[in-house]
């Protein structure tokens, strides 16, 4: 994945997810070692706010809507309230209002252990908002499987890979009998 392809393979989307799953266990770790200094009401209220805002809204609107299509408001909630950018402007504000503390361990265990244990990351708008297969998805990540599994340097160049000549072959004309 890089900036002109914002597309990851099954192998590097579970590498982003391991940096994740690393992470989510050592912020377990500092839950762990400072069990006792965390105030568990703060740690409870500040890990449900981010999905009392940024997705269950959105999963009702979806299992609502007789389609899957539910207003983009409910991914740009879900995106905003999962970003760790709002994450640390949460925990920055409650530092400077209420003052550091343990509790603020809940946030980016929330989302470590999104990103890290269910692979949920920030949603596009051009996919379902609750996971499901989606035929395009799979034809791409195939075809980077296909042009990743050679024995010698990878990728093929695009223009001579089988996948890409069969993705860009002509279609059959309607009605012509073979």
């Amino acid at each position: 994945m890089d900036i002109k392809n914002p597309v990851e393979s099954p192998v590097t989307f579970n590498l982003h997810r391991l940096e994740y799953l690393v992470a989510f266990a050592v912020t377990i770790g500092f839950i762990l070692w400072h069990f006792l200094d965390i105030n568990w009401f703060a740690a409870i209220g500040l890990f449900l706010y981010i999905d009392l805002i940024g997705y269950i809204p959105g999963a009702i609107a979806y299992r609502r809507s007789a389609n899957g299509q539910i207003h983009k408001a409910f991914y740009v909630l879900y995106n905003t309230m999962h970003s760790l950018l709002s994450v640390a402007a949460v925990g920055l504000l409650w530092m400077w209002l209420i003052g550091p503390e343990w509790a603020l361990l809940a946030l980016p265990f929330h989302v470590f252990g999104d990103r890290g244990v269910f692979g949920n990351f920030l949603k596009p708008f051009g996919l379902p908002f609750e996971p499901e297969d989606t035929p395009l998805v799979h034809q791409v990540t195939a075809m980077l499987k296909r042009r990743s599994a050679t024995g010698g340097p990878v990728p093929l160049p695009y223009e001579e890979h089988p996948a890409t000549l069969a993705a860009t072959a002509p279609a059959p004309a309607v009605g012509v009998n073979r």
